[in-house]
């Protein structure tokens, strides 16, 4: 596993373990222990995200409509400037 496969994996697991801590609080609104691990939860998905944006590019297309995300191949193109 690369660099790259490896921050997209730890950034998926953080994201997921932020949804579900998400949803429990839908039904759980007062439990401030799970909301404290929500907001870190949250707060490391973002800083993951910005790790990997900063080395291989935007992962969803932002707000300034940047299209840079359209040149990476798919994985079984090669690799082409884009």
């Amino acid at each position: 596993m690369n660099e790259r496969e490896r921050l997209l994996r730890q950034l998926s697991s953080v994201q997921f373990a932020a949804w579900e801590l998400h949803m429990y609080l839908d039904t759980h609104k007062n439990d401030r222990e799970a909301r404290r691990i929500y907001n870190l939860k949250l707060a490391r998905a973002n800083e993951l995200k910005m790790e990997f944006e900063s080395k291989y590019g935007p992962l969803t297309i932002n707000n300034e409509n940047n299209d840079e995300w359209l040149c990476d191949p798919w994985p079984w193109e090669p690799k082409e400037d884009c």
